[in-house]
């Protein structure tokens, strides 16, 4: 008689999580804020992590970007390391069919073994992530406001906008916000979003970037790449204001950078990188990185601090390993065959 073979251990399977899998795995807020600190101060010293490898298909603008990353862990065994690779792919000419601009995969080895075990929908990490880091950036050096709600601003109204509402009103709580798209119809839905938001105090639209920006204490740029570059000058911007871009040049000037009392990056390697390949035209040298910047108690500044965060596959294995944990205790997802 042919006796069945016993089932893999369970850390063998390899698991996929589509996007409502990983949304009902994502941690709360506070998790995520503590995960996007453990990849920061993770980049200073513990992890092997580097710039992001980049094709160019022939859609105007578009781009594929390896993500690998290295974390190590305390166990002296590896077994609380995290190992895996963000492949993310954005086309620009996807909007006009119809489609998402940016498609993403996750995925997580054994670090002990480097088995593959998870399969993971990225968009919903990436947002979470994104914000998460810049949740972190905003909590250590929005500017002390007295008196009156902070005000922020927040450029583009898409799934990054979104996420970045959520962790505003969470980080400063009470806080007034003020959306721009230059889709109207988008920054309106947003608006609509927001106000149901726990830690939003008030919400609008306003159909000017500059004017979104002017009265903003906290910006936060995150619109979609595209023909724009470097638009947002010093003379948007309140003298303390803390700028977080998450969209690369695209409206932060290098001048802003210039100026400001603090510049930092989330990963130095990575910006020099993007910078050489012409990303950042005329930035200068970040002052430190965001883990640095914690790790060595810098004060917040008198004047503006500008933060630019590329976006890190280290944070998208510390958030995928998370996530897939989460997800493993609920029996989520699908278990693919090898």
């Amino acid at each position: 008689m042919i006796q069945s073979m016993p089932d893999p251990p369970r850390r063998q399977l390899l698991r996929y999580l589509a996007g409502a899998d990983v949304v009902a795995s994502l941690p709360p807020l506070d998790e995520r804020l503590a995960l996007a600190e453990l990849t920061l101060l993770a980049l200073v010293a513990d992890a092997e992590m580097p710039p992001k490898i980049g094709v160019h298909p022939r859609a105007a603008g578009s781009f594929g970007h390896a993500m690998p990353a290295y974390l190590r862990g305390a166990a002296p065994d590896g077994s609380a390391d995290g190992l895996g690779m963000k492949w993310v792919t954005a086309y620009g000419t996807n909007n006009a069919a119809g489609l998402p601009a940016i498609h993403a995969l996750v995925v997580i080895n054994d670090p002990t073994t480097g088995v593959p075990i998870g399969v993971l929908d990225g968009g919903p990490i990436t947002a979470a992530r994104t914000a998460a880091v810049s949740g972190v950036a905003i909590r250590r050096f929005a500017p002390k406001v007295v008196g009156r709600p902070v005000c922020a601003a927040v450029v583009g109204a898409g799934i990054q906008g979104r996420s970045h509402v959520e962790i505003l009103g969470h980080v400063l709580p009470g806080i007034e916000l003020v959306i721009h798209d230059r889709h109207p119809e988008r920054a309106a839905a947003l608006v609509e979003t927001a106000r149901t938001m726990a830690g939003v105090g008030t919400a609008r639209a306003e159909t000017s970037a500059r004017e979104a920006i002017g009265g903003a204490d906290v910006v936060v740029t995150a619109a979609s790449f595209g023909p724009l570059r470097q638009v947002m000058t010093n003379d948007w911007l309140r003298p303390e204001a803390l700028v977080v871009a998450v969209d690369y040049a695209t409206y932060c000037a290098a001048d802003v950078a210039r100026a400001a009392a603090l510049f930092l990056v989330d990963d130095r390697p990575q910006f020099l990188a993007t910078r050489a390949a012409g990303d950042f035209l005329d930035y200068p040298d970040p002052g430190a990185t965001l883990g640095e910047a914690l790790i060595g108690g810098i004060p917040r500044p008198t004047g503006r601090v500008v933060v630019s965060h590329l976006g890190v596959g280290l944070a998208d294995v510390v958030f995928g390993r998370s996530i897939l944990a989460v997800a493993e205790a609920a029996d989520r997802g699908i278990v693919l065959p090898r």
